[in-house]
């Protein structure tokens, strides 16, 4: 029983705590290439999670993580066989309940922990802050977190080097050879304006790829996705540390 997990704890456990912050890891359920399962972003929210709430735990911080949520927004990809699309008005829904019952129980701090690229939490984030003004809200990408090029050759966008890498060392069961993995090319939109990233438009999956992934992964080793799951979790627990340890009268210099 790890005592940050809340799934793993109990009522005699939990009855008499007191927690800073929460964690809310977000993923997706979603086709990643030939090779990596349909859960791999819950895999990777769940497992970032609770490292990351290792790290701050032992550190002394408060934290209690919550269930993954395992559906994100799969709108582009609605011809993909059994990619679990959860529309963004249904994730506000789902958000708002957690944050109200947070809120009642006087845990005022929540990070959303996302997992997936289709996900998009600012905006509720802005409505829901004015609905609970005693709450602290804030989303972060791990997969932002840090620079992919410190640990891998090609660019991952969807199930490539990084998320195969990451995979090898947290479930290398799961994972099928690589010689049977397509190599990710996609197509990208024609338009300047988006090339340069100043515009956007959500891409048709299945017209830009071929095997749903976005990113070559055939270089991925365990090894890679060890050493860069360390780097991510203690930069992830820095951040909830300084969440939970800092006045909400004391965010800004």
């Amino acid at each position: 029983m790890r005592p940050y997990i809340l799934s793993e704890n109990n009522w005699k456990t939990i009855k008499d705590s007191k927690f800073d912050v929460a964690i809310l890891p977000w993923g997706a359920c979603e086709a990643h290439n030939y090779h990596l399962p349909y859960g791999t972003d819950i895999i990777e929210a769940e497992e970032i999670a609770a490292e990351a709430a290792r790290i701050a735990w032992e550190q002394g911080i408060k934290v209690i993580v919550l269930p993954a949520i395992p559906f994100g927004v799969n709108t582009g990809q609605f011809d993909v066989l059994l990619d679990i699309n959860m529309n963004p008005s249904t994730q506000f829904a789902v958000l708002r309940d957690v944050i109200e019952v947070l809120d009642r129980q006087g845990i005022h701090k929540l990070i959303i922990l996302n997992s997936h690229g289709g996900n998009d939490f600012k905006t509720m984030i802005r409505e829901l802050g004015l609905k609970f003004p005693n709450m602290f809200l804030s989303s972060c990408d791990w997969f932002k977190s840090i620079d992919q090029k410190e640990f891998f050759v090609n660019k991952d966008d969807h199930a490539g080097e990084m998320e195969t890498s990451l995979l090898l060392h947290l479930r290398p069961h799961l994972v099928r050879p690589l010689s049977e993995a397509g190599d990710g090319k996609a197509k990208r939109f024609r338009f300047k304006a988006m090339q340069e990233g100043w515009a956007w438009a959500e891409r048709k999956w299945m017209q830009v790829t071929a095997d749903t992934g976005v990113g070559d992964p055939r270089l991925a080793t365990a090894e890679k996705g060890e050493t860069y799951f360390k780097v991510v979790t203690q930069k992830i627990a820095q951040f909830f540390t300084e969440v939970a340890t800092t006045s909400k009268q004391d965010f800004y210099i």
